[in-house]
């Protein structure tokens, strides 16, 4: 069975406008026979418009009149070049065959010694591997631990040395980022020691003077 656009639309239009049974359509459209069923009591897709699979290239004339004379005959739908591009189409899983399964330790341990700056999600994603695993190789409580060393994973063939190189300049420089706004966080400006004040001058008050000198006083008067 190929996988078809709008299934239910397509079951839809099928239960509306052909004699085609609850199996066939179901069959077609990768539906339960049940989930037909309930298209055709109006329980199920009310507001879902029907799809014509002649219309949109999915199935031909010939297939849908064959199986309206054989309710045994099952329809082949035709393989749509647009439904195969709108598929999603996810990145298989990273596999690590098992002959490297045992080298992965020491890849950990590698960035562990050598990279601190990457974060435990993304060794795992590149390594394959889980959080779990390095953490027990951090800490040593990992089973082989006597075994293990920090072996480069380009050495062991676990990655390649441009993605390995993509990788610790991402972590560098988001740790720099990290630090930077860390550091500007931290500081605090510090007060400028107050300056002695100058004392306020005091004029010195005068000595008062005595009386003016006269002749008198300074030559003596003569008898």
């Amino acid at each position: 069975m190929t996988d078809i656009l709008m299934p239910k639309a397509t079951a839809v239009w099928l239960v509306d406008n052909t004699s085609l049974t609850f199996e066939q359509i179901a069959d077609f459209c990768g539906l339960h026979p049940l989930e037909v069923r309930g298209i055709a009591d109006g329980d199920v897709a009310r507001d879902i418009r029907g799809a014509d699979p002649l219309v949109n290239g999915q199935l031909t004339r010939e297939e849908l009149d064959r199986a309206q004379t054989d309710e045994a005959y099952r329809m082949q739908a035709v393989v749509s070049r647009h439904a195969e591009l709108l598929k999603v189409h996810k990145a298989p899983p990273k596999y690590t065959p098992v002959s490297r399964r045992q080298d992965r330790p020491d890849a950990i341990m590698w960035f562990v010694r050598n990279h601190p700056e990457v974060t435990d999600a993304q060794i795992a994603k590149m390594l394959g591997t889980t959080k779990s695993t390095i953490e027990s190789v951090r800490n040593r409580t990992h089973w082989n631990s006597p075994n293990i060393k920090p072996v480069d994973p380009v050495t062991l063939g676990l990655v390649g040395q441009l993605a390995l190189d993509e990788l610790v300049r991402k972590a560098a420089d988001k740790k720099a980022k990290d630090d930077a706004k860390k550091g500007g966080a931290t500081l605090q400006a510090v007060d400028a020691p107050a300056e002695p004040a100058e004392p306020e001058f005091v004029p010195e008050a005068r000595e008062r003077r005595g009386a003016e000198p006269t002749a008198a006083s300074v030559f003596g008067s003569k008898d």
